[in-house]
């Protein structure tokens, strides 16, 4: 999510940094599942891109939910965002650098009401979009748009970013204006246990990366990925983003976390209404108050606050863990994402599994099959096996700390049931991207025009 932080409070010490992250931890029944997934708006007619201010436009995309109750966030005079009330407190909905729209999902106790909420989203935007004529599309890398095509959103941060991006990667431009992910957020209840949770969520996202790989194309053709956007991800700012290794030294702590955020270097503050540019510089000296441009600005717990949403790993910790590794993508498959970590993170003995699962592998094969899933998907060779394997059992484990969890619907259904769409995937051997690729040399004769049919989940 991209609207401005609201901790509060001057940083009186890194001390101050450490309990920020340490007051995450909560007892299991205090538990909860955050969702978060953007999408793609396009226009109905010419399939491109819309821009904010056109018709249709982003605008009034954003205009039109407030009939749901939707509160807006406002930039100067542009709504740039809108926070949920009633029914829909906790949650927001957020603009990304390209028109991506965002739901932030409130925390839930279970999946059931994770998809529950969203179906309400979707359903609400169904209303809008039609309205105005726009359509919805759930991928990892925008399929047929050049970067020149897609228009720039009016947010002061996102005009900082493009033009510290180019310095520090090859596909910054690109994971920002045409890039698309589905993240969990999801609770510890003390240090060790976010820790474990943390290393266990590296070792995997890989895995996940391929389960939910659906992004294959790049301006219109086959880019030679089945996930472009994991691809992307490999060059964009390699100071904040990647793998992690360090996570699985001795010593890995809140404190050993802080001191990794307080180097990677910043994009803003935020002061006023008005963000001031701070891209590359270190918050370790703006806390110091070493920069002399800004040394007259107090560091306040709401400037951390937002540095912590502009650090990109794979697992990111803020007050709860971010996984962060899959490619956006149909509504289904949106509910499936945070049913399969909840079942591997929130059982302890799913959890168990995983660990014992994941814990001689070394640094350099954890980097090898992340590099690897965004070409080969399933196929990505690990030791003497593949992806499609791991996947396979990470599936087995998940189902079981699902089931363990009994937490049921109405009905009476467990939350294993949203794996579902997982399953099939696994049982049939290859990736969503593979299936559309088939798609593309066969029924859709080399023409993407159907696929904004075909996958419109509105």
């Amino acid at each position: 999510m991209s609207i401005p932080q609201s901790a509060s409070g001057p940083i009186q010490s890194r001390d101050d940094l450490v309990r920020q992250l340490s007051r995450g931890c909560r007892p299991k029944a205090d538990w909860r599942i955050g969702t978060e997934h953007e999408k793609f708006v396009y226009d109905l007619k010419t399939h491109k891109p819309v821009s904010y201010d056109g018709k249709p436009g982003i605008r009034q995309l954003l205009e039109g939910m407030q009939r749901f109750g939707w509160m807006p966030v406002r930039e100067g005079e542009n709504i740039i965002g809108l926070v949920g009330a009633g029914a829909q407190n906790g949650a927001s909905l957020s603009l990304e650098p390209g028109g991506q729209f965002e739901l932030s999902g409130a925390p839930m106790t279970s999946i059931h009401e994770t998809c529950a909420e969203v179906n309400t989203h979707l359903d609400q935007c169904r209303v809008v979009a039609g309205e105005i004529g726009v359509g919805v599309l759930g991928f990892g890398f925008a399929p047929s748009w050049s970067l020149a095509e897609v228009p720039v959103m009016p947010k002061g941060r996102y005009d900082i970013m493009r033009r510290y991006m180019p310095k520090v990667g090859g596909y910054g431009l690109d994971m920002m204006f045409r890039t698309c992910t589905v993240q969990v957020n999801l609770d510890f209840e003390s240090e060790a246990d976010m820790v474990r949770k943390f290393r266990v969520g590296l070792a995997l996202q890989p895995v996940t990366t391929a389960l939910f790989a659906n992004s294959p194309f790049r301006e219109g053709r086959p880019s030679g990925f089945l996930s472009y956007r994991a691809q992307v991800w490999t060059d964009v700012d390699n100071a904040r983003a990647g793998m992690l290794p360090w996570v699985f030294e001795d010593g890995m702590s809140f404190e050993r976390y802080v001191d990794y955020a307080l180097d990677v270097p910043m994009y803003f503050l935020y002061r006023d209404g008005k963000y001031i540019d701070m891209a590359g510089k270190s918050f370790r000296k703006f806390l110091a108050r070493e920069i002399p441009e800004v040394k007259h600005i107090e560091p306040m717990l709401s400037d951390w606050a937002d540095h912590l949403t502009t650090i990109f790993p794979e697992v990111r910790l803020k007050s709860f863990l971010e996984m962060r590794g899959t490619d956006g993508g149909q509504w289904r498959r949106i509910c499936g994402m945070p049913a399969l970590w909840t079942g591997l993170l929130y059982d302890s003995v799913a959890l168990d599994a995983c660990w014992d699962l994941v814990k001689d592998w070394t640094a350099a094969e954890r980097q090898a099959m992340r590099d690897g899933v965004g070409k080969q998907g399933f196929k990505t060779p690990f030791r003497k096996a593949t992806v499609h394997e791991l996947a396979h059992r990470i599936l087995e484990i998940s189902t079981a700390g699902l089931k363990r969890r009994a937490a049921l619907d109405g009905g009476g259904m467990s939350e294993d049931g949203f794996l579902n769409p997982l399953r099939e995937l696994v049982n049939r051997g290859h990736t969503r991207a593979e299936e559309m690729l088939k798609n593309y040399y066969g029924i859709w004769g080399k023409d993407l025009t159907p696929l904004f049919t075909e996958y419109n989940f509105l």
